[in-house]
């Protein structure tokens, strides 16, 4: 058996060595001497083992290939060690060479590939929200979440009075909670679990939605409660018809946002949302609104750059974003003028246009931030504001 793996050790060798010198790229390459191969073999009565003990030098840095080569450049290659690929060719003989094979590169890169793609399908897939039932909403809504506010912000959305008034309702003693007189308005209550009385009556459980509305006022209205000819007095019809539309539901406290003085015309917002009020009627809202005004006489340069400039209002100078003449319409005899505004002060567009040196005829407000009054609203109109509309008040509900 030991003369049979020699002869089989001598074949191989002598095979590999004919086919290395054999390829003309490779002739003339000069190849390190390899380190001696040793093999020994052990026979006994039971067993019988072929032991190979083959050992290389270090690998040393690839070769650099000269440009527009495959080939590696031979005086490069002088004293490096080769180390081949054998492999099985189509006439089923054992070959040397000194590449990988074609399809053992192309196995490489295949799978290269579809481990980058797989990666990249996995960074695209988005983590969506988990998406919960409506009674499972609720649920979460009675039980856990914490609905406590403030008791003054509590008797303002239930229609009791203003944050103020009830503010006053409060410290006067009027309002008890859980049997006990409250005088601080920052009590934390909820209304659904806490007992509240006022004046004796007992607050409904559950608070009415909140209202948006947009109302094209008329003339000779004021922007205040409680008066003979207050806008809110426009929305008797509207608070009328709500207990057929809400059953069980309390009427909210509607209020202005802002005001519009008694001779001027035009959008104001009306709401029962004070944090939304507070919101887009504050200076940092930064929301501008538009203006038109109907000039008694003529309207030259001079009185455009004199209104361009400003005029100083409750000790602040103010200056309008923008002041346009309007073209001549013919069912419209005076001349018009569009001033936009964003700070909003008493009178402004009023004291503007008489530092120029003009008189007001009439004047209405069209736009307020991107909401524009619709021009088949009319006067004494209001109008249910859909979430767009929301959202072009700077307002996310």
């Amino acid at each position: 058996m030991a003369s049979v793996a020699a002869a089989a050790l001598a074949s191989l060798s002598s095979s590999l060595s004919s086919s290395l010198f054999s390829k003309p790229s490779l002739a003339l390459i000069p190849i390190r001497t390899l380190p001696r191969i040793t093999c020994s073999l052990s026979t006994s009565s039971s067993s019988s083992s072929l032991e190979f003990n083959i050992t290389f030098a270090p690998s040393k840095p690839k070769p650099k290939l000269k440009p527009d080569s495959a080939e590696p450049d031979p005086e490069a290659l002088a004293g490096q060690l080769i180390i081949p690929w054998i492999i099985r060719g189509e006439d089923g003989n054992l070959k040397l060479q000194s590449h990988p094979p074609a399809r053992f590169l192309q196995a490489i890169e295949t799978k290269s590939k579809t481990k980058k793609k797989k990666e990249g399908a996995e960074k695209r897939v988005p983590t969506a929200e988990p998406k919960y039932s409506k009674a499972a909403r609720r649920f979460y809504n009675e039980n856990f979440r914490d609905a406590s506010q403030r008791l003054s912000k509590v008797l303002a959305a239930a229609g009791v009075a203003s944050r103020r008034s009830s503010e006053q309702l409060i410290f006067d003693g009027k309002v008890t909670v859980n049997g006990s007189v409250c005088n601080t308005p920052q009590t934390r209550v909820d209304p659904g679990r806490d007992i509240i009385y006022v004046n004796g009556n007992r607050l409904p459980k559950r608070l009415p939605p909140k209202v948006y509305l947009a109302l094209n006022k008329p003339k000779g209205y004021i922007c205040a409660s409680g008066e003979n000819k207050s806008v809110l007095s426009l929305f008797e019809d509207y608070l009328k018809t709500w207990d057929k539309r809400n059953s069980g539901i309390p009427r909210p406290r509607l209020f202005t946002v802002g005001r519009l003085d008694v001779a001027t015309t035009g959008l104001i917002i009306v709401t029962n949302d004070g944090d939304f009020a507070q919101k887009i009627s504050h200076p940092s809202s930064n929301l501008s609104k538009e203006y038109i005004a109907a000039i008694e006489g003529v309207v030259s340069k001079r009185h455009l750059l004199a209104i361009s400039e400003g005029t100083v209002i409750e000790g602040v100078h103010c200056t309008p974003d923008s002041v346009e003449l309007l073209p001549q319409q013919p069912d419209m005899s005076r001349p018009r003028l569009r001033i936009v505004v964003h700070e909003g002060r008493n009178h402004e567009v009023r004291e503007l246009v008489k530092n120029a040196g003009l008189e007001i005829h009439s004047l209405k407000r069209v736009r307020i931030g991107g909401f524009r009054l619709p021009s088949d609203l009319g006067l004494g109109k209001h109008m249910a504001l859909k979430q767009g509309d929301l959202s072009a008040l700077g307002w996310k509900s």
